[in-house]
């Protein structure tokens, strides 16, 4: 089996807070930085799009977003199912 060679190269800026957490997260999936973006440019590929939905929240969502970055209104459960029956589902 022949390797491919890797020789092109990806530049982007972002801020080290976002790289920190982000690289945090992909180390503690067994991967390095490089495999993770080769990753998201395969699933581009395959699907001919981006690979999770881009969606902008309404109006509802953003009050949400606000009330829990707050620390309002959050529901703790331990499972799934005591969280469905204490919101009502």
């Amino acid at each position: 089996m022949t390797a491919v060679r890797k020789e092109a190269m990806i530049r982007a800026r972002t801020t080290p807070r976002l790289k920190k957490e982000a690289e945090k997260i992909i180390d503690h999936l067994g991967m390095t930085p490089s495999q993770a973006i080769n990753l998201f440019y395969r699933q581009v590929c395959l699907r001919r799009g981006l690979p999770f939905a881009v969606e902008i929240p309404n109006g509802k969502t953003l009050k949400t977003f606000a009330k829990t970055d707050r620390g309002e209104k959050i529901v703790e459960a331990r499972n799934a199912k005591a969280l469905f029956k204490k919101l009502g589902i």
